[in-house]
């Protein structure tokens, strides 16, 4: 019974990663399904090249609270569903279950974004402060590059360092957090081909539109 109900909570964390804030703001307010446009992609960064800021920042806020509330699940299940050395592997599997729903979201047709602010919010849940510094260098990249493909792929890639260095985790999210470094560039393999042939869309920052 009881591992029924862990099944359960994955499922909900499946759930919450699957609401695609991006297509529902976009059909509800614009008329426009941001799939269709842009890039294709059901994410924070296509939702704001396709319908500007004021669209987008929320999506990107909604999508990592969605991730973070995922992981935070954890904190209803009874202690005595799960010895305490397997609490933070159940953890885990929370978020994966979030991102997967965020790429593959049954309320989309299974068609969702890249699942890079549902990692940030998983990241809050699982690393806590450490993910600061992921963000801090994504910024920065943005800032100078306007690519937001570039800046994910390179505070990807640079996390595990973070962690390995900076924080004192587990070895199960230290695997995790280079699995992320390997995960993230493969799900941005069109923009660095696009990239590569100068046809990547910048993020226009210091222009107003």
């Amino acid at each position: 019974m009881i591992a029924v109900q862990l099944i359960f909570f994955v499922i909900m964390a499946y759930l919450l990663g699957s609401i695609p804030s991006s297509v529902w703001v976009g059909k509800w307010f614009y008329g426009i399904d941001v799939r269709e446009e842009g890039s294709g992609n059901a994410g924070a960064t296509n939702t704001i090249r396709v319908l500007g800021w004021k669209a987008g920042v929320p999506v990107l806020l909604f999508d990592v609270f969605k991730g973070w509330l995922a992981v935070s699940l954890i904190h209803y299940i009874p202690p005595y569903w799960l010895e305490p050395r397997y609490m933070e592997y159940y953890k885990i599997c929370l978020a994966i279950a979030a991102v997967v729903g965020h790429i593959f979201p049954i309320f989309a047709g299974f068609r969702g974004g890249k699942g890079v602010a549902t990692l940030l919010g998983v990241g809050f849940g699982l690393y806590g402060f450490m993910v600061g510094f992921p963000i801090g260098l994504f910024t920065i990249v943005l800032l100078i590059s306007e690519y937001v493909s570039i800046a994910s792929i390179t505070a990807a890639i640079l996390f595990p360092v973070c962690v390995y260095y900076v924080g004192d985790v587990s070895t199960p999210l230290l695997i995790l957090s280079v699995l992320v470094a390997i995960f993230v560039p493969l799900t941005h393999r069109k923009n660095i081909i696009r990239l590569f042939k100068g046809q990547e869309n910048k993020v226009s920052i210091w222009k107003k539109r």
